[in-house]
């Protein structure tokens, strides 16, 4: 997920100066009668920037979706996903299923409640002229990426294993968040970024470029995550705040505009023109990740699509031991 929050963002700060803490949508709000385990907020996690990619929340809030307490709350970049988490200071958290598994193994309490994307949104992108069309055809080019970890590298292992090469046919290159000026620069071949991220950047700096879907690979993207006790200890807050967030994804993908204005009074410059617009490229290539193959929304998670990631991960040597899906995840919370 911190791969995806900084891109995303990116195109919103070369707009107008973001801020990397706490936005204006850092408030309270509940609609209805809390139950006596609400009294106080839930404080959900969405990590790092402010941005359209979570007008699911911010609808939420706005439209007083949720009938629980719940302050939003944005990360500072310094800040580790779950740290927040497991020290009590959030609830929930937005996180890729594969970067939460890594957390589990590590001894952190968590479950997802909740899908967030249905579909993994990594990608690789080349330039528009580039004779790379496929995954295979990268053996031997230079591939740029943020760094080896998140959902960008994990996605990127899985897509050359499934392609037959490995990282030893390509030369990874770490380039940190400057995927859009590497590719335009040609430091490097290829870029591994997000749908929703690099290919909205570059199509707004004017320069062409090519997406390369990795296939079907078997990770789970981003999640609602509590932790067990929490949600032991608090059912009706958890299936609360899924309802809600599932009623602000729903209400996204039907109506984008109202979404962008509800995301106004939570990301900053949207009432300026050029970042509206950059805005509503950035949400329009998101909304489609919230839906269900048949699309629907509905915030279900796949115990099959967990065990598979978990043996998968296990193959790539990116977790240890398996992570049975029984313990990481659960659709009891989903209405």
């Amino acid at each position: 997920m911190r791969t995806r929050l900084i891109t995303v963002a990116l195109i919103l700060l070369t707009l107008v100066g973001c801020s990397s803490v706490a936005s204006p949508g850092a408030t309270t709000s509940a609609a209805g009668s809390p139950t006596a385990a609400s009294t106080e907020p839930a404080v959900i996690g969405l990590t790092y920037i402010p941005n359209v990619q979570f007008s699911p929340f911010y609808v939420a809030m706005s439209s007083k979706l949720y009938s629980t307490p719940v302050t939003l709350r944005h990360h500072g970049t310094a800040e580790g996903l779950f740290t927040a988490m497991t020290t009590g200071t959030e609830q929930f958290v937005v996180a890729g299923g594969d970067e939460m598994l890594q957390a589990r193994e590590q001894g952190a309490d968590l479950v997802a409640v909740a899908s967030y994307y249905r579909s993994y949104p990594v990608r690789v992108i080349v330039p528009g002229d580039s004779t790379i069309s496929t995954i295979a055809d990268l053996q031997g080019h230079t591939v740029g990426i943020p760094g080896k970890y998140g959902e960008s590298w994990f996605g990127f292992l899985m897509a050359l294993k499934d392609a037959g090469l490995s990282v030893n046919d390509v030369t990874v290159k770490e380039i940190g968040y400057t995927q859009q000026a590497a590719l335009a620069t040609k430091k490097v071949d290829a870029i591994v970024g997000f749908v929703n991220s690099e290919p909205v950047q570059l199509q707004a700096a004017g320069i062409a470029a090519k997406v390369i879907d990795i296939g079907n690979v078997p990770l789970v993207s981003i999640c609602l995550v509590t932790t067990r006790a929490y949600a032991t200890a608090h059912p009706d807050v958890v299936k609360a705040v899924v309802k809600g967030t599932v009623a602000g994804m729903q209400s996204v993908v039907s109506n984008q505009d109202e979404a962008l204005r509800a995301s106004a009074a939570y990301v900053p410059g949207l009432s300026d023109p050029a970042t509206a617009k950059g805005a509503k490229a950035v949400l329009a290539a998101t909304a489609p990740l919230f839906k269900n193959v048949d699309g629907t929304v509905t915030g279900t998670l796949d115990p099959s699509a967990w065990n598979a990631m978990s043996s998968a991960m296990v193959g790539a040597g990116l977790l240890k031991a398996p992570q049975p899906a029984a313990s990481a995840m659960t659709d009891d919370y989903v209405s």
